[in-house]
């Protein structure tokens, strides 16, 4: 139970880690406000000597203010949603590299000389037999898959899996779809998107969300195929699109207005669930036992009036360009 978030702050040629066990869904709002209010309020948190791995850790940030690198993680309802949170972090950490996390917390170790695999257990990557169905009814996918197929046209479907779910599959997954039916064309924006030209022995993937094991290339399977991971950007596979298959237009407004209303949110209470859970009786024989790091609460530093107030401003800013769009 939780959703635990881990910080690293980098400052004059040392690092050290932070850990909230219930952070993870407000990664976003605390990073919003610039890198001096975020600094503070990862430091406001426990200190750890350990590292999350990347099944327990749901969100994370690391503040290099030597190199004056942002990398982080979280994850967000929706496409606009991860699209809105980028646009904010441009202009609110300005001269600041910031970067998302596609390989999870390797981004974090790698960066900090102590490579990727430094929370991973040997064999690690999980890879999966290839299956497919077509769901010819959802309109709402996670993933577009698209493939090229030997004449040069672009056949594309919706797929409930997550992209780097999808190449773990392998190549073997090529062959299901080719006589596979048609899906719906998404009516709202997918977390990521798969292409495969096989004739080209290339793989893209573009994705909003992590995509762990992405930078350990080539994954099993995928031996003398060549990888163009794309990040976050959608626009190389939109182009590849059948006409009657686009990507929706989706406004970013609704989203930043989002983010506006939650400033100021505290974390929720999460005193009284604990207090239920420590009550109700277990099987007859047992006790129920809480984690003693989920009793402390997420209590962030919170930003200082004027940083909520050059916020809002950004916002707003944002807002009224994504209007015009």
């Amino acid at each position: 139970m939780g959703a635990r978030a881990q910080y690293v702050v980098v400052e004059n040629g040392a690092w050290q880690r932070y850990y909230s066990h219930w952070a993870a869904n407000r990664v976003v709002e605390d990073l919003l406000p610039g890198p001096v209010a975020a600094t503070r309020c990862f430091r406001a948190n426990q200190e750890t000597d350990a590292w999350l791995d990347d099944v327990w850790c749901e969100g994370a940030a690391l503040v290099d203010h030597d190199r004056r690198i942002l990398l982080w993680f979280a994850f967000a309802d929706s496409w606009a949603d991860c699209v809105a949170a980028r646009a904010v972090l441009a202009r609110t950490w300005p001269g600041w590299d910031v970067r998302f996390a596609h390989d999870g917390m390797g981004d974090l170790t790698h960066h900090l000389g102590l490579g990727r695999d430094l929370t991973r257990e040997p064999g690690w990557f999980e890879t999966f037999e290839p299956s497919w169905f077509a769901d010819t009814e959802n309109t709402e996918p996670w993933s577009v898959v698209s493939l090229r197929l030997p004449g040069g046209s672009v056949r594309a479907w919706g797929s409930g899996g997550e992209p780097i779910g999808l190449v773990a599959c392998g190549p073997g997954l090529i062959d299901l779809l080719v006589p596979s039916p048609t899906t719906p064309s998404p009516s709202d924006m997918p977390y990521g998107g798969v292409h495969y030209d096989p004739q080209a022995r290339t793989v893209s993937l573009w994705t909003v969300q992590p995509a762990v094991g992405i930078h350990n290339w080539p994954l099993p399977g995928w031996e003398n195929w060549v990888l163009d991971f794309r990040g976050d950007d959608h626009t190389q596979q939109a182009g590849l699109l059948p006409a009657d298959f686009p990507f929706p237009q989706t406004s970013l407004a609704a989203a930043l207005r989002q983010l506006g209303d939650a400033l100021g949110t505290p974390p929720p209470d999460n005193g009284a669930l604990l207090a239920r859970a420590v009550a109700t009786p277990g099987p007859e024989g047992t006790t129920s036992v809480v984690n003693p790091a989920a009793q402390v609460p997420h209590e962030p530093a919170d930003p200082t009036p004027a940083e909520l107030a050059e916020l809002r401003t950004t916002l707003d800013a944002l807002v009224a360009e994504a209007e015009v769009d």
